[in-house]
């Protein structure tokens, strides 16, 4: 969908203009996304295998949610708009935690330039998938994996991309910090 976004300077300040998201990506200018992590307590992550129709890596499995932030959208209601629309989840702001922004800038073969800056959250998946509902348009399959496949560093067919490796594992030791501290929080 080819949606109307702010755009932003290289260091994340806005601009004031606003773009069609298909411009952004035909000419490079920096924008606003959200990922979101979903993981469970038994330390599972929720992937989402991209819809083949996706013009940037059609078919993988990836972050369980991600979209771009609309003109004028706030980073947390475009995270819990993403996350309704692309799986039927409804989370309150207090669900979602933000564990960083990250720098994004790839250059695909079909001529997108990806110069993002990623809003990062965690949260917790406290319903079954089978509860889930996704968006055909944007998602093929959802999934839940060992947690410690964020990490993993063998080249597993069609699951994440190695060239964001770093990237997979910081979002895995903030999963584990979370989940340690929310076992310590229930002895007390």
């Amino acid at each position: 969908m080819d949606e109307l976004i702010d755009i932003l300077t290289p260091d994340g300040k806005p601009t004031g203009k606003t773009a069609l998201k298909s411009e952004a990506h035909k000419n490079g200018w920096f924008h606003a996304t959200v990922h979101v992590w979903l993981f469970t307590s038994d330390e599972k992550i929720l992937l989402q295998k991209r819809a083949l129709t996706k013009k940037v890596f059609p078919g993988m499995w990836d972050i369980s949610v991600a979209g771009h932030v609309g003109a004028g959208e706030e980073i947390l209601t475009s995270a819990k708009r993403e996350v309704l629309e692309e799986i039927g989840l409804q989370l309150t702001e207090k669900d979602l935690i933000k564990i960083g922004t990250r720098i994004h800038q790839v250059t695909h073969a079909n001529g997108i330039q990806d110069n993002e800056h990623h809003h990062v959250f965690i949260a917790e998946l406290k319903v079954p998938l089978s509860t889930l509902t996704i968006q055909k348009e944007e998602v093929d399959a959802i999934q839940l994996f060992n947690l410690s496949t964020l990490k993993n560093t063998e080249n597993l067919d069609n699951i994440l991309l190695s060239r964001f490796h770093d990237y997979y594992c910081s979002v895995y030791n903030k999963i584990i910090k979370n989940i340690q501290n929310s076992h310590q929080n229930e002895k007390k």
